[in-house]
């Protein structure tokens, strides 16, 4: 997979995660994908929801010492 750009939004609550990867997100291409890290665990369903609103595609998502990551593919 490759990896347009990373935002890191680590340590951020509700809804800034969302608010900051709509802003990143509309700086790449359509087909491109964002990685996001974030540590919020409400991020899982908010990024799902979130995605599928705006026609996204969430490619893969893991997490890693407590690390969310979603690799999301722009529309």
């Amino acid at each position: 997979m490759n990896i347009t750009k990373t935002l890191d939004a680590k340590g951020l609550a509700c809804p800034m995660p969302i608010v900051r990867t709509k802003k990143t997100i509309d700086t790449i291409n359509s087909g491109e994908v964002l990685e996001v890290l974030v540590t919020d665990k409400g991020a899982l369903n908010d990024f799902t929801a979130w995605a599928a609103s705006g026609g996204h595609t969430i490619v893969e998502q893991k997490e890693e010492d407590g690390v969310l990551f979603f690799y999301i593919q722009k529309a």
